[in-house]
């Protein structure tokens, strides 16, 4: 598992603050496995919490300050409870912060509560498309919980964190990151229905069918709270709008010839993934039940052609990895997280790991791209107090 050691982060956090935590909890990045940008359209997702974690140690003061410090940052951020607002947060500590101010903005009364000393320790790769954010909102929230005495509910932390992403950061995402941190169990992955926010434990069985998950990290960076993703869910609200429901939950694929005739060209291929992708999710639990896991393959093409085509959030590094880990013996193959940079993952056989990261590398360097982080990762449990 990629962690660092608990005592590692317990000494740095000695070193900043001059006393031991209280404790140190960590939450896990998420990849997902199929269904993207379905989240926020009330869909189908599949994500798995992954063995690279953010681990949180955190100690309670006697006033109501805040000190949050991190091994990516030099600076230590400090302020008051009282003073917690998304206007008064910014860069990376938003994201702790957040969590804080989301807290009370959902009914938990800070008034009263004490402040904290934070220190944060990270192994998922930031801008990768593994969620590195809401394993840093999820290791918090779950640190809050337990040290403020809360008694929240892992689906309620959840919603904690996606109101502290919205919000304090900025970025327009839906529950499936959080949900997949918090819920997520070994070698299994988190069916989760964004509408009902019913969870459903669904097995993977990778190790079994003797496959591995395969990331190539472009190393092409993206951010959220950018213009990218924020236009491709203004887009699904306007086709929503315009097809009279709630949202692209309500629609299927027999809906998309009159999509086509009611919708401009581009509103229509937004649309158009959504729908087919929820299906997919749908599709890939019905083969892992029936099937197995190599059966699925199929599926995971099909929906990085999708992501490319329709909703056209690939990029040109995400399609060469896609492709060349394809021709070289992986099973199936998807961009994944929220587009426009990041990984793709990769179905591989374990006796072909080598074979497709060799030639993924070479394609990359006869392309004159970024040489790409490449590594493998297993469906693994959520947030944990470690210690």
């Amino acid at each position: 598992m990629s962690i660092t050691p608990t005592h590692v982060v317990s000494t740095g956090f000695e070193e900043r603050f001059g006393r031991r935590p209280d404790g140190v909890w960590s939450a896990p990045g998420r990849v997902n496995l199929i269904g993207e940008h379905t989240d926020y359209n009330e869909g189908f997702v599949l994500p798995f919490a992954i063995d690279r974690r953010t681990q949180a140690a955190l100690a309670l003061r006697d006033d109501t300050r805040i000190n949050v410090t991190s091994t990516f940052s030099d600076e230590t951020v400090s302020i008051d409870i009282a003073d917690l607002d998304p206007q008064n947060l910014s860069g990376w500590s938003a994201y702790p912060l957040g969590i804080a101010w989301a807290l009370g903005a959902s009914g938990v009364e800070l008034a009263g509560r004490p402040g904290f000393d934070l220190h944060i320790d990270s192994a998922v790769p930031v801008g990768a498309g593994l969620s590195s954010s809401a394993a840093i909102e999820c290791s918090v929230a779950l640190a809050l919980n337990d040290v403020w005495q809360l008694g929240l509910s892992r689906p309620a932390l959840a919603l904690v964190g996606q109101l502290a992403e919205n919000k304090a950061v900025g970025a327009p995402t839906g529950i499936m990151d959080q949900s997949a941190s918090l819920l997520g169990q070994a070698d299994a992955a988190v069916f989760l229905d964004c509408r009902s926010l019913e969870a459903k434990v669904i097995e993977l069985r990778f190790a079994r069918a003797g496959l591995e998950i395969l990331v190539i990290n472009t190393m092409v960076s993206h951010a959220h709270a950018t213009g990218g993703y924020a236009d491709r869910r203004a887009s699904c609200e306007a086709g929503a709008a315009a097809l009279g429901v709630t949202s692209l939950r309500d629609v299927s694929s027999l809906d998309l010839a009159r999509a086509a005739d009611d919708l401009d060209e581009e509103t229509f291929r937004r649309v158009r993934h959504v729908v087919t992708e929820n299906e997919r999710v749908l599709a890939t639990i019905e083969v892992l039940d029936s099937a197995g896991a190599r059966a699925i393959g199929d599926l995971l093409d099909a929906s990085h052609l999708s992501m490319r085509d329709d909703f056209e959030i690939s990029v040109p590094e995400l399609d060469l990895a896609v492709e060349v880990a394809r021709a070289s013996g992986a099973i199936g193959a998807r961009m994944t997280g929220g587009g426009f940079g990041g990984a793709a993952i990769a179905l591989t056989p374990s006796a072909q790991i080598a074979s497709v990261t060799d030639a993924v590398l070479a394609a990359f360097a006869a392309a004159g791209y970024r040489t790409p982080e490449i590594f493998t990762v297993t469906p693994s449990t959520g947030a944990t107090r470690d210690a």
